[in-house]
C-alpha cells in the first residue's frame, strides 16, 4: 500500500474515532439534561446526515482545490466584470 494512502486512511480512522466518540458524549450529555433517549432510527437518521455533509464538504473543497491546482479560475475572463478597474494591466 502506497505510504500517502496508508497516511490518508489513518487520518481517516481517526477522524471518524474522533467524530464516533464526541458523537456519543454529546448522547449522555443530552440524557443527562432530561433529553430521551435516540432512537435507532434517530442514530441512523443522524449517522446519515453526518455522512451526507462531511462527503459534500470533502467534495467541494476537493474541486476547489483541484481548481487552483489547475488553474480554472486564472482562464476566467473578467475583462467585462464593471466592477473590476485594471487599467494598469
Amino acid at each position: 500500500m502506497d505510504n500517502r494512502l496508508a497516511r490518508f486512511l489513518m487520518a481517516a480512522l481517526l477522524a471518524s474515532l474522533i467524530a464516533a466518540v464526541c458523537t456519543w458524549g454529546l448522547s449522555l450529555f443530552w440524557v443527562a439534561i432530561g433529553g430521551g433517549a435516540m432512537t435507532l432510527h434517530g442514530w441512523i437518521a443522524m449517522g446519515l446526515g453526518v455522512l451526507g455533509t462531511v462527503g459534500l464538504a470533502w467534495g467541494l473543497m476537493a474541486l476547489a482545490f483541484r481548481s487552483h491546482r489547475e488553474g480554472w479560475d486564472d482562464r476566467v475572463d473578467n475583462r467585462l466584470d464593471p466592477g473590476r478597474d485594471d487599467q494598469g494591466r
